[in-house]
């Protein structure tokens, strides 16, 4: 290969400006850590509608954005060392790392951060395409400075211009011998690229980068030692891009490191957060805009190497991922380069790593020997190679195993195995594993049935899939499990043994229920004719308790009907138990009032026929339902229907129905905690078990209690991800109970527009799961409207919550044994006659509920003329209030008023707390009721003259005051002045004169046509 000639003398340095000479590093880029991460998604107009997915989410690619991602640490050294050389220290970096991590990307943005400062930057690069050209990457460099007009003069290099120009317009011979000429040692080729830095960068520094070193001639690399040993004291970066391969390169860099002559920035894979940030980044997006699917591809497929993922970004678009789709294929780019890593190991190399692909990710290296059978010490020899080229990597201590570097380097390989080649492969494993592993035990026993597939012996490899997937989901590993029947699943044929097809079934719906994994079934998982009715009958009770868990109840009453159908006069027996558990679950989905009552009845019965058939694992599940049926009406009974659970579980090794009866006690014990911690814990257990619905109820819980106690970012971060997960795998209950639990979180911080958007997003659901209806009411509309001071309509909404519960009965308490019973009392509603139980609800309930109840209790004392044992009461309940702070100070402004009528309590200063705490937490119309009621009592009050923000701007302008705005907005609502006077606390002449006001601000000439225009001011229900 023949360099390109140099220009003549007009490609030295005249009298020009210096700026960048590489072409890929655009002076615009921005260095990373100069800004926030948020930066990488700046607010942007519409996206065209082919950029995203009916969901809403982008999947398109868009090539060329090039941020740079998870390398802020290493940008930060390069920055730094860019500014010393500015300031006349050179210095040295070498870039290492495994192929596609990232070290060229990263050598671009060195550039352009050096460009961005005024320096003049140069780059190089060593290749082994073609003859070996001599000093090519300094070649290189120097080419590029004389067509950029950069290059100094011969006569600036003291002596060594000759040298210079010999470089620049030499040509190597076939012998490989020095473009600079015979005579020329490369330490004299060295000491001319030291001068030509050091004139280059005598104004404002200079960066010099050598790419792809691994590949570079011994000259090149001679120049290199000679360079990392007198960079330091000119004005000069090298940035020096090698691979980890055990070539000179690496050595070079071993040794600039041990005498402190280079930094070494070693990178590795990128974690999950900067694997999301840079599929983003490809998409040219927010994070939450990114289609899910493609996101699980590129974080499970992608092992954080930022090539692959990049790769499998753009592949998206071409071969986009759905629900239930099996295994995209490894984009091209991936799998050429995986090829001609593997095909530079040669022919053993290649049958080496095509046999380890059939195990899948990670591979048993003494099966492997043996099925290969050759010389032992060629063998090591291929894998020391196939572990040079980052192919492979050790997995665990020893070096029994080992695993492929990121899965699709094993999905690739697979591909390239032709049929026979594969059978062949295939065969020689399973025999080779047969002879080591007798009997197959343990985990052999599914690699095992992979081999049976691969070599295409179907019935021998489902036969193998079912008895491996039984084991794990015996040990709890449910993810394991469901791995393993889709993958015989799609083995089955017609000619397949009934009894095998139905146990193939039956252990893949189970598995899948149990782990939420929905997208993970196969459609439709049906059974044939040929399988026994009484299985059949199991199978649509299977798919009955999926069709539930999905959202889809009509689906689940159907294949009841089915189930029922196959069993006429059948004896209670496992098979009927099954039926009647998916029917109690059904049930909870069926609008009617008596829906509990019936779930419970069935579940009983469900107890029953599993036990008399030696069903634990059913009988375990039916316990568990009737747990939560009972927890809100009895307690200690649902405890009790727990704790069995558990027993049963234990006794029979069971770890799942084990690890679902704890959470079940996690959830009933957290009502009472201070501190919910047994319950986080059991929710990760849970997740570690794979039992991702049952996860998902207990992030529901734990979010209502973060947001109880105010963390509401806590909770915000895990509804989002508990979202995100549900939606994905079609959970359609726990998708609405987080619904749910978001729109508790806006309520609770008075945010009314931002609840009903998430009551809105709730609403599709409610059909599914009526019993979430109720507590919509109680538990997010009432408590937003007591924070805007809207007591009629949290009583109302209440009752409405009531009214929906008789109709559908909520097996979670909405505020009934709580907040409903305060604000009766507080109405006069509710009497001692008609709150006998208020003393021992406010004793015995959950923590929660015991501040209202108790605090319900010390009102009605108070007004029997108790007046100590009021105070005593309110003690109580304050006490129980603790971990809430915005409920507290609810409390002490809701009773503060009849405490003071009464004579009991602390009144004012009940009041203080509570006019300060909703005054630093923006809650300004209770805020401003505390202030009133305190004038009220001829206590003094602190004047407020914040909230300005509140007011819209259109409103400010026009002069309109905060209390203004407050009435402005009551006015709006068209309410009389009495009424507005009523809810602000505050005189009718105050109102009147602040309603003047308004209207003179506004330029309205009455009342009714300022509330036609304003119609945007009213707080909606």
């Amino acid at each position: 290969m023949t360099p390109p000639q140099a220009p003549q003398t007009d490609g030295y340095r005249g009298h020009r400006t210096p700026h960048i000479v590489d072409p890929a590093a655009p002076r615009t880029a921005r260095r990373e850590g100069d800004e926030p991460v948020t930066a990488l998604w700046p607010a942007r107009s519409a996206r065209p509608a082919e950029h995203r997915t009916a969901a809403g989410h982008v999947c398109g690619p868009h090539r060329g954005r090039g941020r740079l991602v998870g390398r802020g640490a290493e940008m930060g050294r390069i920055t730094a060392a860019l500014a010393a050389a500015r300031s006349g220290q050179g210095g040295a970096l070498f870039v290492t790392g495994e192929p596609g991590i990232g070290k060229t990307r990263l050598a671009t943005a060195a550039l352009a951060a050096a460009a961005s400062a005024d320096m003049v930057t140069v780059r190089g690069r060593a290749s082994t395409v073609g003859p070996p050209v001599p000093y090519r990457p300094l070649v290189e460099a120097l080419l590029l400075l004389a067509r950029a007009g950069l290059l100094p003069a011969p006569e600036e290099l003291d002596g060594y211009g000759p040298v210079m120009t010999r470089l620049l317009g030499g040509t190597p011979d076939t012998a490989g011998r020095d473009t600079a000429g015979p005579d020329t040692s490369h330490i004299t080729v060295a000491e001319t690229m030291l001068r030509l830095l050091t004139a280059v960068g005598r104004q404002r520094g200079c960066l010099l980068v050598l790419d792809d070193l691994h590949d570079a001639d011994a000259g090149t690399l001679a120049v290199v030692e000679y360079l990392l040993d007198n960079i330091g004291q000119q004005p000069a970066v090298l940035l020096l891009v090698a691979g980890r391969a055990p070539r000179a390169a690496a050595e070079l860099a071993r040794r600039a490191r041990q005498r402190e002559a280079a930094q070494i920035l070693d990178l590795t894979p990128l974690s999950h957060t900067d694997v999301r940030l840079l599929v983003a980044a490809e998409l040219d997006a927010a994070p939450a805009e990114v289609c899910p699917e493609l996101l699980h591809r590129a974080l499970t497929g992608g092992a954080g190497i930022p090539f692959v993922v990049k790769e499998l970004v753009h592949d998206h678009a071409d071969h986009p991922v759905h629900h239930g789709d099996r295994t995209p294929p490894v984009p091209a780019t991936v799998a050429d380069d995986i090829r001609r890593r593997t095909t530079s190991l040669g022919p053993l190399g290649t049958e080496f790593l095509g046999t380890a692909a059939l195990f899948g990710r990670r591979f048993p290296l003494p099966v492997l020997d043996h099925a290969i059978g050759t010389d032992p010490t060629a063998l090591s020899e291929v894998l020391r190679a196939a572990l040079a080229s980052s192919l492979i990597t050790p997995d665990g201590p020893g070096t029994q195993w080992y695993a492929f570097h990121y899965p699709l380097a094993a999905e690739a390989l697979l591909a390239d195995l032709g049929p026979g080649q594969r059978a062949r492969h295939a065969r020689r494993a399973a025999h080779a594993l047969a002879r080591l592993h007798p009997g197959l035990p343990g985990a052999w026993r599914a690699h095992a049935a992979r081999l049976h597939e691969h070599a295409g012996e179907t019935r021998e490899a489902v036969r193998l899939y079912c008895e491996a997937a039984q084991r794990a989901m015996d040990e709890g590993a449910l993810e394991r499990a469901l791995e393993l029947l889709t993958r015989a699943h799609p083995l089955l044929e017609p000619g397949t043994a009934p009894e095998l097809h139905a146990t193939v079934l039956e252990l893949l719906l189970d598995a899948a229920a149990r782990s939420g994994r929905l997208d993970r079934l196969p459609t439709p998982p049906a059974a044939g004719h040929a399988v026994p009715a009484a299985r059949r009958a199991g199978i649509h009770a299977r798919l009955s308790g999926i069709a539930t868990l999905a959202g889809r109840p009509a689906e689940a009453l159907h294949h009841l009907d089915t189930a029922r159908a196959l069993l006429p006069d059948h004896p209670a027996d496992g098979r009927t138990a099954l039926v009647d558990l998916a029917a109690a679950h059904a049930e909870l989905s069926r609008p009617a009032p008596d829906r509990l009552r019936t779930a419970a009845r069935l579940a009983r019965r469900a107890v029953d026929a599993a036990r008399g058939d030696d069903r634990p694992d059913t009988t375990c599940e039916a316990l568990l339902l009737l747990g939560r049926l009972a927890r809100q009406q009895d307690e200690p009974a649902a405890t009790a229907h727990f704790e069995r659970a558990r027993a049963i579980a234990l006794a029979h090794r069971l770890p799942v129905p084990r690890t679902a009866a704890e959470v079940q006690l996690a959830l009933t014990e957290a009502g009472h905690d201070d501190r919910p911690g047994r319950l986080e814990q059991a929710r990760q257990e849970a997740r570690r078990r794979g039992l991702l619905p049952l996860a998902h109820e207990a992030g529901f819980a734990l979010a209502i209690e973060r947001i109880r106690r105010g963390a509401y970012d806590d909770a915000r971060d895990g509804i989002i991800d508990g979202t995100a997960e549900a939606s994905r795998l079609g959970l359609g209950r726990p998708l609405a109970l987080l619904r749910l639990a978001d729109a508790v979180r806006y309520a609770h911080q008075g945010r009314r527009t931002e609840m009903r958007a998430a009551l809105e997003r709730l609403e599709p659901h409610l059909d599914a799961a009526p019993g979430l209806r109720p507590l919509s009411y109680g538990l997010a509309r009432a408590f937003c409207s007591l924070l805007e001071e809207r007591h009629d309509a949290a009583g109302q909404e209440l009752a409405q919550a009531l009214a929906h519960d008789t109709e559908n009965p909520a097996a979670d308490d909405f505020g009934r044994h709580g907040l409903a019973l305060l604000l009766g009392v507080l109405a006069g509603r509710l009497g001692r006659g008609h709150c006998a139980g208020i003393a021992e609800a406010g004793a015995e309930g959950t923590r929660w509920n015991r501040q209202f109840a108790g605090l319900a209790h010390a009102v009605l004392l108070g007004r029997e003329g108790h007046r100590e044992g009021a105070t005593a009461a309110a003690d109580r309940a304050l006490a129980a209030a603790g971990p809430y702070p915005l409920a507290r100070r609810l409390c002490l402004r809701l009773v503060a008023g009849p405490a003071y009528e009464d004579g009991w309590g602390t009144p004012v200063e009940w009041l203080r707390e509570a006019e300060e705490y909703f005054h630093g937490a923006g809650l300004h119309p209770v805020a401003a009721a505390s202030r009133a009621l305190l004038r009220g009592m001829g206590a003094p009050v602190r004047q407020r003259r914040t909230g300005t923000e509140q007011v819209p701007p259109h409103l400010r302008r026009s002069g309109i005051t905060v209390r203004e705005f407050e009435v402005a907005r009551l006015v709006a609502e068209r309410i009389s002045n009495k009424d507005i006077a009523g809810r602000l606390h505050i005189s009718p002449r105050t109102v009147e004169k602040h309603v003047a006001n308004v209207l003179h601000k506004t330029g309205h000439p009455n009342r009714r046509a300022f509330a036609t225009a304003a119609r945007d001011l009213t707080a909606p229900a």
